[in-house]
């Protein structure tokens, strides 16, 4: 029950008892409760009524934006949004509805929600007044409960400080020393897929030689997020039934109960949700307590390191608890955020890259020529790979950005009004819902042209466009977002971004299982292809 349901009942039952007392003749069915029970219903009637009809439909200053197509009258875009990966509603409202930059949907009870659809419009919410608009509570309650109130929930002050704290740990000079951990793993990868095509076929079940790629490029980037960042080995790659790699499994697979319990976490109080009796939620709690118990576990055998004076690592753990400027709960809430987002995203990132090198052999046939003739083969035991190998590939580095273009991992992210304020002169009232979509932005025609929906790598070849894929404005390209809450490991993640690819690509042949696969994307806190995973035929190639 809110504070403002709170208010209305107490304040039925304050007039119930002056009726009662001075005017009984009034009361509801001559009972007490009976006129606490009407005066409460005819005050929640009044509220529902000015929340969903009046304000927004005749009252509201965002009601002359233009507007998303399909509103039903209570609904609004309720049902398209339940129906469409995350994104994907957002993506075609961008393209379809005329704008100078600000796109109105409405979500259940007509709750009005506002687009962000023009560079000058982000560049307001994400750098000139980042902090006037901040993610909601209730996605930082939801969210937090699996990731920690890390850096990627923190707002505020407190957000700056845990920034400018963890800031050395991501350092360019500091990710270079990171290179050779990438490397190894990447082997470990390709060893532990080589063994496992080699198996003989069972009948009745894929030939070993097609593999559901998703499932292994998780655990690589599991292993390497624990590695780079936490100091600890988990062995996902080498044990598939690693109890942390299931753990996230069952998390990041998005069921429709999943997805539906994600939704109504925007109109119904989390405890609520929480405390329902669905397999979900047992899931969940399970889960954060093996995260949790593994972080701590994680802070206190760092912290005996240390204290026994043994050489600091170059993990992130240790950077964030040699600068001293954490407690244990803030760091297991950091080290919660890492494992979570670092090796989710970068896990679905490489299963987008790999479903477009399958659909387009001719670009996957040319990343190979440039890894192979310019790298050392993966499966030299002798080789370690620097910073300057892997930044100096153009191909690569231009199939990893157009990846990342086309399907960012996280298609869209919420942000609210911390007060009213404005965006491009529109007035927006304090708690409205503002939208940044990755897939709308970076497949704009209008910011990327014509071709902008389709892969081209090339597009970031060239003088001046190996950063910018040609576009004019840095805000075309979101996957990354901008400003003080952009993401804090984009220089991890698209160098182990790019070592993995290139140790796949370098190595392996790939083609898709089924070669009229019908793209089925699966929503959810970040966005993958398809529900059951993505089937590939790999080909293990002679070393170079």
């Amino acid at each position: 029950m809110t504070i403002t349901k709170k208010v209305l009942f107490l304040d039925s039952v304050l007039i119930s008892f002056f009726v009662n007392r001075y005017a009984p003749t009034y009361n509801v069915y001559h009972s007490f409760y009976w006129t606490v029970a009407v005066l409460y219903g005819i005050q929640l009637a009044c509220i529902f009524t000015w929340t969903v009809i009046v304000w927004p439909q005749y009252l509201s200053p965002l009601r002359h934006l233009p507007t998303a197509p399909g509103s039903e009258f209570i609904l609004g875009n309720f049902r398209r949004i339940m129906r469409d990966p995350s994104g994907e509603p957002q993506r075609q409202w961008a393209e379809q509805v005329p704008n100078e930059g600000l796109i109105r949907y409405s979500f259940i009870f007509n709750e009005h929600r506002v687009l962000l659809t023009s560079t000058k419009a982000l560049a307001e919410v994400l750098v000139h007044r980042n902090y006037d608009f901040i993610k909601p509570e209730r996605l930082r309650s939801g969210l937090g409960r699996l990731l920690g109130i890390g850096i990627l929930l923190a707002e505020g002050e407190e957000h700056k400080r845990q920034r400018r704290t963890l800031m050395p740990a991501f350092a360019f000079r500091h990710i270079k020393d990171l290179y050779p951990i990438f490397w190894k793993k990447s082997k470990e990868l390709i060893e532990a897929m080589d063994v496992a095509i080699q198996k003989p076929d069972i009948p009745g079940e894929q030939p070993a030689s097609t593999v559901e790629i998703g499932n292994w490029v998780s655990r690589a980037t599991l292993d390497i997020i624990g590695v780079a960042g936490l100091g600890q080995d988990f062995g996902a790659i080498k044990d598939p039934g690693n109890e942390l790699n299931q753990t996230y499994r069952s998390i990041f697979t998005t069921t429709r109960v999943a997805r539906l319990m994600q939704i109504l976490g925007n109109i119904i109080p989390v405890w609520f949700l929480r405390a329902l009796p669905v397999k979900r939620n047992e899931e969940l709690v399970n889960a954060v307590r093996l995260v949790k118990r593994t972080c701590y576990e994680l802070v206190k055998n760092k912290k005996e390191k240390i204290e026994k004076g043994e050489r600091i690592d170059v993990d992130i753990l240790s950077v964030a608890l040699e600068s001293g400027g954490f407690s244990d709960d803030e760091l297991v809430n950091q080290l919660m955020t890492f494992l979570a987002a670092g090796h989710e995203t970068t896990a679905s990132a490489l299963q987008w890259a790999t479903y477009l090198l399958c659909r387009h052999p001719n670009a996957q046939k040319r990343l190979r020529e440039e890894i192979r003739g310019n790298l050392p083969s993966i499966l030299d035991p002798d080789v370690k790979i620097s910073a300057t190998e892997i930044d100096h590939l153009p191909y690569l580095n231009a199939v990893c950005n157009e990846s990342l273009r086309l399907y960012s991992p996280v298609p869209l992210t919420v942000r609210e009004a911390a007060h009213d304020t404005t965006i491009l002169g529109q007035p927006i009232p304090k708690g409205t819902s503002v939208v940044i979509c990755a897939w709308a932005i970076n497949c704009s025609q209008e910011l990327w042209g014509e071709d902008a929906k389709e892969f081209n790598p090339d597009r970031w070849i060239g003088p001046g466009r190996a950063n910018t894929g040609g576009a004019d404005s840095n805000y075309s390209f979101l996957t990354f977002l901008h400003g003080p809450r952009s993401c804090i490991g984009k220089d991890f993640a698209k160098a182990e971004f790019a070592i993995l690819l290139a140790a796949l690509f370098g190595h392996y042949e790939m083609e898709l299982a089924d070669p009229n696969m019908k793209l089925d994307i699966q929503g959810g806190i970040t966005a993958k292809p398809k529900k059951d995973g993505l089937f590939v035929k790999v080909k293990a190639l002679e070393s170079w």
